[in-house]
């Protein structure tokens, strides 16, 4: 007997049902639900009643083919005798011609047919949906699974590092205590020295003035008054004494002191950001559009679905609106923008080259100066937070001071962060600056160079992470971010200019995903920005080797972040 074979995705035995034999199955009757050989097929099948009206199908079609339903002999389940002619739309019921003369002559009526195909087509929507569902949570069991494990490792890691110190700990406390006897022996032998050092001077001199009493008294015994008074001169210069000089007071053992035992001296466990399961993200380009510049510094898109561009290299602000797959000028301005943003209300607030105060363009296409001034500081970034409050990016060469400040709407300063907890710069030039939804806030710090970190500064100011790029990613190339945003999620994207590569990190700069733009076919990525109905903007700038006019604008989709 030969083994079972694959038909149409299940397994079925391979033997004829007709001869029982080990022939290869080759066709099936659909009328009689029966595989057989091509033998059987010729001279057995064709023998049965009817056979020429009967469907036969190639083994091939088994599993592809559906059989077709006979919807003419369908019993009408009010009506007794009656069979079913038409499907009522309205009453989701089989009518027959009495039920339509009856009931449904009004109502939406359909061949039966046309009923059946809806139902199925319904029906396979809703299992496409159940699929999609049951196959998201087949993926969330295995990224959950995932966060089991890597919960497990990371408490594994923790615990080792926790018994670790305890032993470090354990052996500088005791050789702290060892060195603490050992000072207070020495002490205490110091101690004793200065006392036993007078005690023996006094023991000394009490010794020899036990011996002058005595020979005092041996004078005094003297009965012969011309011998007295031979011995009394030398006796009186002999009773002069000159008692030992001794310290006024001595030193005593140090005391001990109790220390107390907290977490800057043992440690503390902190939150390293939430646990993440894996993150499918999708990028997929909506739009592209040439543009006349070699770097687009900065997009801002406005509310009315126009967009501000600048390219700084190119002393260049333009406002553009997308028609079809071109960028329509509404206007330009020749000026060096070092950053800019669009308020809630539709503002446009820009830092140009060499202005202490921010500037906004008016509604007459003017540059005028704004209520925001960082005097005596330089402002280098700008993001804003809502129509009442920004955050801007600060520094000044000469006083070698940089700052990240929140200003509210009337352009008072509401904090200044610039020195951290111990009186050190938190920031060499805070170049890029976004916020998230916790209190967050997310600088791009330009150290020098290449050399560049994300700073993540907590409620209140002080620094709760630095993201140095990943250590795979950013192997044989250092991270070089060139912007940042927030993602409509509240995560957050950082440009890698050196790898072409998105770093997406959570709230907390903790990376959880990245994404190559290579791979959609996007190069040399900058600026980013997204829209009001959460698409992504991202600027380029023209490749190093590159010597045209070629920077592009994509208008992105993105999922799963």
């Amino acid at each position: 007997m030969a083994s079972s074979q694959p038909f149409g995705g299940g397994q079925v035995p391979v033997n004829c049902k007709l001869c029982k034999s080990d022939r290869p199955i080759q066709w099936k009757c659909m009328d009689c639900s029966i595989l057989m050989c091509g033998h059987c097929k010729d001279n057995v099948h064709s023998q049965f009643k009817n056979a020429l009206d009967h469907k036969i199908i190639k083994r091939e079609e088994i599993g592809l083919h559906t059989e077709e339903l006979d919807f003419t002999n369908i019993k009408c389940a009010v009506h007794t005798g009656q069979s079913s002619c038409l499907y009522c739309n309205t009453c989701e019921i089989l009518v027959c011609p009495t039920c339509v003369a009856k009931v449904h002559k009004k109502h939406d009526l359909i061949e039966i047919s046309d009923a059946y195909n809806i139902k199925v087509e319904r029906l396979k929507k809703e299992q496409s949906k159940i699929q999609k569902s049951n196959s998201n949570m087949n993926m969330k069991k295995n990224q959950l699974n995932k966060l089991v494990l890597a919960e497990n490792s990371q408490y594994s890691k923790v615990s080792q590092n926790i018994l670790s110190h305890e032993k470090t700990v354990k052996q500088q406390v005791k050789q702290y205590f060892k060195e603490l006897k050992n000072k207070l022996e020495q002490n205490h032998e110091t101690v004793l020295l200065s006392v036993k050092s007078d005690f023996n001077a006094i023991s000394s001199f009490t010794n020899q003035m036990d011996d002058k009493i005595t020979e005092v008294q041996d004078c005094i015994d003297i009965s012969n008054a011309s011998e007295f008074f031979k011995e009394i001169k030398k006796m009186e210069k002999f009773t002069e004494t000159k008692e030992p000089r001794t310290r006024p007071s001595y030193a005593s053992s140090q005391k001990f002191v109790p220390g107390n035992i907290n977490q800057s001296n043992i440690g503390s466990l902190q939150d390293d950001g939430n646990l993440s399961a894996e993150i499918n993200v999708s990028l997929v380009i909506n739009n592209e559009y040439q543009t006349e510049l070699e770097l687009i510094t900065f997009v801002s898109p406005c509310l009315d679905q126009s967009i501000w561009i600048s390219s700084y290299s190119n002393g260049m602000l333009q406002r553009v609106k997308p028609e079809g797959t071109n960028l329509k000028m509404m206007s330009e301005f020749t000026i060096h923008v070092c950053g800019m943003a669009v308020t809630p209300s539709n503002q446009l607030l820009l830092i140009v080259k060499g202005e202490k105060r921010l500037q906004q363009i008016s509604s007459s296409g003017e540059l005028t100066d704004s209520v925001y001034d960082v005097s005596p500081l330089l402002p280098i970034a700008i993001h804003v937070i809502s129509d009442n409050k920004l955050i801007v990016g600060a520094y000044n060469v000469k006083l070698k001071r940089c700052a990240v400040i929140i200003m509210n709407k009337k352009g008072d300063k509401e904090a200044v962060y610039e020195h951290d907890e111990h009186n050190q710069p938190m920031f060499s030039y805070p170049w890029h600056i976004s916020s998230t939804s916790n209190g967050n806030i997310h600088v791009v710090d330009k150290i020098s160079g290449d050399n560049r970190k994300v700073v993540v500064l907590g409620q209140g100011g002080h620094i709760i992470n630095q993201y140095t790029g990943h250590p795979t990613i950013n192997k044989s190339k250092p991270f070089k971010p060139v912007n940042i945003v927030t993602t409509p999620s509240d995560n957050v994207v950082v440009t890698d200019l050196n790898t072409e590569i998105l770093h997406m990190l959570n709230n907390n700069g903790h990376l959880i995903s990245y994404f190559n733009t290579k791979d959609i076919g996007i190069n040399c990525p900058f600026s980013l920005a997204f829209n009001t109905t959460g698409q992504l903007y991202i600027g380029c700038t023209k490749a190093a080797s590159s010597q045209t006019k070629e920077a592009k604008l994509y208008v992105i989709n993105i999922e799963g972040f």
